[in-house]
């Protein structure tokens, strides 16, 4: 039988796939063109790492071939990422032409030597060719190639009563596949092959993985729960890569009991190791983009749980991190554009790569033989409590503990810190409880909860900074409806601020109760300045 995959392009025959026909035609008919005697299109195709890229321009080039109308192949050029000259770029672009077409091509020295590869002198039939890992080359390089190729277009174009077989340049179609649109994102020069068309390869739909998972049925007889499913795809949001590799550790790597459904169990078995215990390749390049100037701090801002931030493609580091799979886009109603984490899976790796980097030592929680019994005992936790033992910890070690904080432009504490801090005091006090705690982002923006678990009893915090009123009520009854999803009666509603009087705490660090619901809420507040 197959089975999931996730280290490079699937075999049909070996690995569970979606069958991704549209897009297929798609790219098929971008290349070949819309009347192919006229001449087919000059495409990008471009997509996050492990979103299958390759494998659909593989089949792309199978059906071009099928076709019997042109001479096709694909290759990749990543080897080129460490050349330097442009001679040596030029022959390893030849030897690649060699080795996939099976013609013996002359050798050449020089960019302006390419186009005459494409001549009648060395084919027979038009050439659709496809170029993997194109952006993996060295900026100057991928202009360089980019002009050949314009210049190879625009001659054929004006060659408007002549077949595509008979103009002087054969290059009927061209895709240059890349994590990157490849051409203009980091271009300061701007783009000098304006000719191209874009095809994104989107994640998979619900749909999809739907599919992939009914078929592991059929084969292994073995049931998968549609909670199971529902859950897999909400957490990575379809991405392929990410998709394969949970579903290779649901069905292989913690499958114990095949004679018994995958169930929720399963998956919060197969989740927690994929979040702490796994590396994964995906998340590791993910987390690597991300770890430096200017999108850590980027990311840091995103983590703020207040207002959301506009998406602008044209923004150098919101197309970086877009087309690196750190973020998506969300839309909300018909004009508005807005950034959020790509799934909550990459959310979760990046709010527990940052916990941990910031705050791998937290020193002493609490003070030697201080009473915790008003906090924490045999029957439950007080949250109220533990919050304020929380805050005076921070009072006594913020000097220390957040001397290499990193900080905005007007140098205040970016507020995901504070979060990120009470994220890993609360792990490290609640484990010499037996207690746990969990991060979830119900939204995809920067809004987090933590989910404690202690004794059999869930506890509900949902962080926010103060920033005003209306946000304070408006917070209110979203805590409480939170509260009732989650299936609590009480939640908790933390809020960061700066300072506050006690006259304040007292007006505002009351408890809510939400008549729809039901649900209470009790507010505290945590200080964050000295």
């Amino acid at each position: 039988m197959r089975r999931f995959f996730s280290y490079g392009p699937v075999d049909r025959d070996l690995h569970y796939h979606a069958p991704r026909e549209e897009l297929i035609d798609m790219a098929y008919t971008g290349l070949i063109g819309e009347n192919p005697q006229k001449g087919g299109h000059y495409i990008t195709v471009w997509a996050p790492r492990q979103c299958g890229k390759t494998w659909v321009m593989q089949r792309v080039n199978r059906k071009i071939k099928q076709s019997g109308q042109f001479t096709c192949g694909i290759f990749t050029i990543e080897r080129g990422k460490k050349i330097k000259s442009e001679q040596s770029m030029v022959e390893l672009f030849t030897e690649k032409l060699t080795e996939v077409f099976q013609v013996e091509f002359p050798k050449i020295k020089e960019f302006k030597e390419i186009p005459r590869l494409f001549t009648r002198s060395y084919f027979q039939a038009p050439v659709i060719m496809i170029i993997d890992e194109f952006d993996a080359l060295k900026e100057e390089f991928i202009s360089d190639f980019a002009a050949v190729f314009r210049d190879m277009f625009m001659t054929r174009s004006n060659e408007e009563n002549k077949t595509s077989g008979e103009k002087t340049y054969l290059l009927h179609g061209l895709a240059l596949v890349g994590v990157r649109s490849v051409l203009g994102i980091e271009n300061k020069k701007g783009s000098p092959f304006n000719v191209q068309r874009s095809l994104h390869i989107p994640s998979l739909t619900h749909e999809e993985v739907t599919g992939m998972f009914r078929r592991y049925e059929q084969e292994s007889s073995q049931k998968v729960d549609d909670e199971v499913i529902d859950r897999l795809f909400y957490e990575t949001a379809g991405q392929p890569g990410l998709t394969c590799w949970f579903g290779e550790l649901l069905t292989e790597t913690y499958n114990r009991q095949k004679d018994k459904p995958l169930s929720r169990i399963n998956f919060e078995e197969v989740y927690a190791a994929a979040s702490y215990a796994l590396p994964n390749n995906n998340i590791l390049n993910i987390i690597s983009k991300v770890k430096h100037s200017p999108y850590r701090e980027w990311v840091l801002d995103l983590f703020k749980t207040g207002e959301k931030i506009d998406f602008k493609f044209d923004d150098t580091e919101i197309g970086y991190l877009y087309m690196n799979g750190v973020i998506d886009i969300e839309k909300e109603g018909l004009t508005g554009y807005y950034v959020r984490f790509f799934s909550p899976f990459v959310q979760k790796r990046l709010f527990n790569y940052f916990s941990n980097e910031l705050f791998d030592y937290l020193g002493r929680l609490v003070e030697p033989f201080e009473k915790l019994d008003h906090v924490i005992d045999e029957t439950g936790i007080n949250i109220r409590g533990l919050m304020q033992c929380y805050n005076r910890y921070l009072d006594k070690n913020r000097d220390w503990l957040l001397r290499d904080a990193p900080r905005r432009k007007d140098l205040r504490i970016y507020e995901a810190v504070f979060h990120f801090n009470l994220y890993m005091y609360l792990f490290q006090f609640l484990k010499s409880w037996g207690g746990k705690v969990y991060p979830e982002f119900p939204t995809g923006n920067g809004k987090v909860d933590l989910i404690i678990r202690y004794k059999d009893r869930v506890y509900g915090l949902e962080l926010k900074s103060f920033t005003h009123e209306a946000a304070y009520k408006d917070a209110l009854s979203q805590a409480a409806g939170y509260g009732k999803k989650l299936g609590l009666e009480k939640i908790s509603l933390v809020f960061f601020v700066e300072d506050i009087d006690e006259k304040t705490r007292k007006k505002y660090e009351k408890d809510f109760t939400a008549k729809e619901t039901g649900v209470t809420v009790e507010t505290m507040f945590i200080t964050t300045a000295s």
